[in-house]
């Protein structure tokens, strides 16, 4: 067994949670020899052309990968294993929010773009359909992506959004609570709601503060200077200051230790995908294989 190869308790962890094999058609590779070579490429960020042959065809790696994450296969099995956490306990709902950037390297550009359907809007009006950047941005630093989590306090994620670097964090607060979402055990309404919420100044805004009140969560965001000077100058018309418990946003360090464990994937810390839905499934193989 190679190093950062599955052992066989991991490995029995992982095939519970696998989508059984079809019995109709040619005898399938062994997976677990496929699933080693896919995170070698997520650990070390080599090109598919360079895994090693202990783990087959290089080709027989990659199908599998692109097939799984086209029919979903890698977010269920992830959303299995949050199932079983949450189950077992492991799962403490008070969640940390905050994203990072990734550097994209060269090798992630140049993915097509043409060819795509045109909005109905844009036909009347004859402008050009907006392309899509999948994912990636130019910030100072070049090309760049960001990802979006929510992190429990057992460092557990529960959700994650991929968007170009330069956009901005509060924008995609909404969407990385909706995909916070894991089923429960014995049937019924998955779990949605966290029990509280912990975020630092980027996303101390009006609308997000409006909208953990309606969904009735409870938060501890600081208040940005400007806000605060804002506040004071229009006096009562400023209403009160938000409510913040210097102590309890001592615990939003979860997400940045969290962070910094999946990027200890270099095919995460450095983006070589063209397409934003391969490096989400490299983030979601990333996130199944430290959950084992």
């Amino acid at each position: 067994m190679a190093r950062g190869d599955l052992t066989d308790e991991q490995w029995a962890r992982l095939e519970a949670v696998l989508p059984p094999l079809s019995r109709m058609g040619r005898k399938p590779r062994d997976r677990r020899q496929c699933f080693d070579g896919i995170w070698w490429r997520a650990r070390t960020g080599s090109p598919w052309r360079d895994v090693p042959e202990r783990y087959g065809p290089w080709e027989t790696a990659y199908t599998l990968f692109r097939r799984w994450q086209i029919d979903g296969t890698w977010a269920e099995v992830l959303k299995k294993l949050q199932v079983k956490a949450d189950s077992a306990g492991h799962i403490e709902w008070e969640v940390s929010v905050d994203s990072t950037v990734c550097r994209a390297h060269q090798h992630a550009a140049g993915a097509r773009k043409r060819g795509l359907p045109v909005r109905a809007g844009r036909l009347r009006t004859g402008c050009r359909p907006s392309r899509p950047n999948h994912a990636i941005g130019r910030s100072r630093g070049g090309l760049t992506t960001k990802i979006h989590l929510a992190v429990d306090s057992s460092f557990h994620v529960l959700a994650t959004v991929i968007t170009a670097g330069q956009r901005g964090d509060a924008p995609a607060f909404t969407e990385v609570m909706n995909r916070i979402r894991v089923p429960r055990p014995g049937g019924g309404r998955p779990r949605t709601r966290p029990g509280h919420v912990l975020a630092d100044r980027a996303y101390s805004s009006r609308a997000i503060r409006d909208y953990l009140r309606r969904r009735q969560i409870p938060h501890t965001i600081p208040e940005k200077r400007d806000q605060a000077r804002h506040r004071l100058r229009r006096g009562s018309d400023g209403g009160r200051p938000p409510g913040f418990d210097r102590e309890t946003y001592k615990r939003r360090n979860r997400v940045e230790c969290r962070i910094g464990l999946l990027k200890q994937a270099r095919g995460i810390a450095t983006r070589y995908e063209k397409l934003a839905v391969r490096y989400e499934a490299t983030v979601q193989l990333t996130l199944i294989r430290q959950a084992l």
